[in-house]
């Protein structure tokens, strides 16, 4: 690796190059300075977080972003897994339109050449940058992370992230295993550190950078944690304590569920610690012992991940920037703890596509800062007492993941890109969801802290495909050729329906008319959706009708 300080010289040719280009680039905001933004985007955290009422889980600095903010109650992402989630809300478009269902195409290629949020503010003379996991990498992003297209610069991934999925995890025969149960010792690891707190020391780098650039910046900071392998650092293990982990309220696979809806959580058992369990495929248990250990390392994997989201905002603050910069923080989709029996993504049930959801905008969520102010001072989650703070104003409407991009560009006061037509594969820059910008005009609502627009017109759409209608070893990530089956899902304020319909993965269409299973659960009596009141006789029409 080349030393810490070359890396540094080279990273301020490359901007002061980007910067020289952007000379005459037109400022869509003529009269103000325009606003940075801080996108910071997380990997299967679902709201475990105590913005969202979680008693448990510590995320002291999570928390103080949301007191600060607009927090979605009802944010969900169009599917439950990372690479197609990731292009469909960077890019506005539903995974129908991008037509990625896994991890192996590249959407400029194989659907259309779409516009994506940072390529939108790049064109509008921002300089974007891309820390840790953005896009997903691989054939998903191009093999470049979406670059040169999105980014100003060449997006950073940190160094030890290849360690991820080696054997770092020392086991109690003192070897090392690649488990799924990984809290280690830092200094241990190899290079001594950990991708997430890497990718921290990078974006402070930036920012250190930006602070005196004549131009707006787009950083977007993407975290590894709390995806699996739950490797962290093993002093957030002490934050939990087995005996206060309680397991999944509804630990058994419902006995309604279809088996094609199920998902078998086949990556988790090929780690060497699951497989130690020998448990039965598909619908095996895990024993209630290592449901507990599994719960409590994906709580202080959030932790951890909250620190490093502490650290972030701190230097943002210690800057002076918090004024100048709207931030936005998201998570990809959610995770299941053993809810219906499931450890995973990679269904359509509310626990795998629910996401917190957050917009911190400087003088509209919060006050401006007063000289020598701080906004987010960095909160350390070990100490005894840590004040639990409240979110600020919510919004309990459901919206989707894929109104992103029109917020972020309607908050910034760039050009909103159109509503697109049907269909919009040739249409570069459109997009298919609906912009937020709509509740931070807090004049025009209830003074109520929970703001609300019609809830009978809030609707979230989700989909998930299946290559067979049983589970088997890729039902969770089947590969586009092997897709026979496509759940779609609308979660509206009353219910969640799913039909599960046949698809054609060469023309890429689903058959209405060939229904494999269906779902339907109501909130109001069944929020766990444990209990399918699917009726076939009438349920086939409903989802067709309701389709965007």
């Amino acid at each position: 690796m080349p030393p810490a300080g070359w890396c540094l010289l080279w990273l301020g040719l490359v901007l002061a190059s980007v910067c020289t280009s952007l000379e005459s680039a037109a400022s869509s905001n003529s009269t103000t300075a325009p606003l940075n933004v801080l996108l910071i985007i997380v990997d299967d955290l679902r709201p475990s977080l105590g913005c969202y009422g979680d008693k448990l889980v510590r995320s002291p600095n999570i928390d103080q972003l949301a007191s600060h903010s607009l927090l979605f109650q009802n944010a969900f992402a169009q599917q439950a897994v990372c690479a197609p989630s990731r292009v469909s809300f960077l890019t506005g478009r539903r995974p129908d339109t991008t037509r990625l269902y896994d991890f192996n195409s590249y959407w400029r290629v194989h659907a259309g050449n779409f516009s994506t949020i940072p390529q939108h503010f790049k064109e509008n003379g921002y300089v974007t940058m891309s820390v840790g996991k953005v896009f997903h990498p691989g054939i998903s992003s191009n093999y470049s992370d979406d670059s040169p297209f999105s980014w100003s610069v060449p997006p950073y991934h940190p160094s030890s992230e290849k360690y991820e999925n080696t054997k770092t995890c020392r086991g109690p025969d003192g070897e090392l295993h690649a488990n799924l149960l990984c809290p280690v010792d830092v200094a241990d690891v190899p290079e001594g550190t950990l991708p997430d707190k890497q990718s921290t020391e990078q974006a402070i780098r930036l920012l250190e950078k930006m602070k005196t650039s004549a131009h707006p910046f787009f950083l977007a900071v993407g975290y590894h944690k709390p995806h699996i392998p739950f490797r962290y650092p093993k002093e957030f293990q002490k934050l939990y304590p087995l005996e206060n982990i309680t397991l999944a309220p509804d630990p058994q696979v419902p006995a309604g569920l279809p088996p094609v809806a199920y998902n078998p959580w086949m990556d988790i058992r090929q780690r060497e610690d699951v497989q130690a369990l020998n448990l039965s495929v598909p619908y095996g248990p895990i024993p209630v012992d290592f449901q507990r250990k599994i719960r409590q390392s994906y709580f202080a994997s959030v932790s951890y991940l909250d620190t490093q989201v502490g650290h972030l905002l701190s230097a943002l603050d210690d800057l002076q920037l918090a004024n100048s910069t709207i931030i936005a923080f998201v998570s990809d989709h959610g995770w299941a703890l053993g809810e219906h029996g499931e450890w995973a993504k990679y269904s359509n049930f509310d626990v795998a596509t629910r996401v917190p959801l957050m917009f911190y905008v400087p003088g509209r969520t919060a006050p401006l800062l007063e000289a020598g102010e701080k906004l987010f001072p960095y909160i350390d989650p070990f100490d005894s007492i840590v004040e639990l703070m409240e979110p600020g104003r919510q919004v309990v409407d459901l919206v989707e993941l894929l109104s992103l991009f029109p917020t972020l560009a309607g908050l910034a006061g760039l050009r909103v890109p159109p509503r697109c037509p049907v269909p919009s594969f040739r249409v570069a820059q459109c997009r298919e969801g609906q912009s937020l910008v709509k509740y931070f005009r807090f004049q025009d609502l209830d003074e109520d802290q929970y703001l609300r627009g019609n809830p009978r017109e809030s609707v979230a759409y989700s989909q998930y495909p299946r290559p067979a209608d049983s589970p088997q070893w890729n039902s969770d990530k089947p590969s586009l050729k092997d897709i026979k089956v496509m759940g779609y899902s609308i979660r509206t304020v009353d219910y969640r329906y799913t039909v599960w319909v046949g698809f054609n993965p060469r023309e890429f269409l689903a058959n209405f008319s060939d229904v494999h299973a269906g779902e339907l659960y109501f909130v109001d009596s069944d929020p766990l959706q444990d209990h399918n009141m699917y009726n076939g006789s009438w349920g086939r029409d409903l989802l067709q009708s309701l389709l965007p």
